[in-house]
């Protein structure tokens, strides 16, 4: 009777673990996984809109698909994302938690000049 319970509960999926299943709940694991994103999660933290606005100002850019608007503001969070980092750690080297104007400016020394002319270059060939 036990069996046909334990049976019932596997095939309603209710995916918790049980003593049938073993200590690592085996059922539970072979569960499709959650998805890593929310349904409604941005793919660009940024406002698409202000970075197109941002784009139309340069007298130099007559035309920007959406696309490459999409890859300047990832770019400009990878970019933010890796200062910020690079900051924090000019911070706990110092030993503090608070960031200051000169981690900020350390972080932006310690940028290699082969990656800023990598930007460049990249951000030249999405807009010709």
């Amino acid at each position: 009777m036990a069996a046909a319970a334990a049976a019932a509960a596997a095939a309603s999926g209710s995916g918790t673990p049980r003593e049938e299943d073993g200590p690592a709940g085996e059922a539970a694991a072979s569960q499709p996984p959650a998805p890593t994103t929310a349904p409604g999660a941005r793919l660009s933290r940024l406002p698409l809109a202000r970075v197109k606005a941002l784009v139309k100002a340069d007298p130099d850019v007559t035309l920007a698909g959406q696309e490459a608007i999409f890859i300047l503001a990832r770019a400009a969070e990878l970019f933010v994302e890796t200062i910020a980092k690079d900051a924090y750690c000019c911070a706990q080297q110092g030993k503090r938690k608070t960031l200051q104007r000169r981690d900020l400016d350390c972080a932006v020394l310690g940028l290699t000049s082969a990656w800023l002319e990598l930007v460049r270059c990249s951000f030249t060939l999405c807009f010709r």
